[in-house]
């Protein structure tokens, strides 16, 4: 597989580019900033968008995934759909809009997408936001967590939309992964499952 990340914006987000090894597509996760720079780094690559897909509806992921993604597919869980309709009323925490999406599409829980000559599964994992999601990479004992996991500490569940509750739920079944997973985050560095099960004081509270 293919990766790359691109995390040059205020809020040190990830942005993801993955892809299977030879292929000319790419998946592009969490693109919400320098919609331009994220073309660039694809088109270097000799690589072209497949699909976006958004973890969860934060500006900082979501902001300008519209504009990069033009008439390519954009996935986000239906919970956090409302966020290009009204983002202050969703619960995104300020009056900022996202950019409009030409095709803007749903996936739920369960969910298998074929990208990219990839194979991504949806884990719907509520809480940081009520559509947070993350991406399990088949084949590839690979996860996109978004704001569930980070290294050493997980996202917040103190927005105005957010479920605390839930956010447990989430990283009990985050806890159910193999230790060998590697997990990229949408900021910080990669880890594994392994390693935050064996470290990270908010996953042992979870547990």
């Amino acid at each position: 597989m293919d990766l790359d990340v691109f995390d040059r914006n205020p809020y040190g987000t990830n942005c993801w580019l993955l892809s299977a090894d030879g292929a000319d597509e790419a998946v592009v996760v969490d693109p919400g900033f320098e919609p331009d720079a994220v073309h660039a780094l694809l088109q270097a690559a000799g690589k072209r968008p497949a699909a976006v897909l958004l973890t969860h509806a934060h500006f900082d992921h979501a902001g300008e995934a519209g504009t990069f993604a033009g008439e390519v597919p954009v996935y986000v869980h239906p919970d956090d759909l409302p966020a290009f309709g009204d983002y202050p009323a969703w619960g995104g925490g300020s009056a900022t809009a996202l950019d409009a999406v030409a095709d803007l599409r749903t996936m739920v829980d369960g969910d298998v997408l074929r990208l990219a000559g990839l194979t991504l599964e949806v884990l719907h994992t509520p809480g940081h936001t009520p559509g947070s999601s993350c991406f399990r990479i088949e084949d590839e004992v690979v996860l996109l967590s978004g704001d569930l996991v980070f290294a050493g500490t997980i996202g917040r569940s103190d927005f105005a939309n957010s479920d605390p509750a839930a956010m447990r739920r989430s990283l009990i079944r985050f806890l159910t992964l193999p230790d060998a997973t590697r997990v990229l985050p949408g900021h910080g560095p990669e880890t594994t499952v392994g390693a935050e099960r064996a470290s990270n004081p908010f996953l042992r509270e979870a547990g």
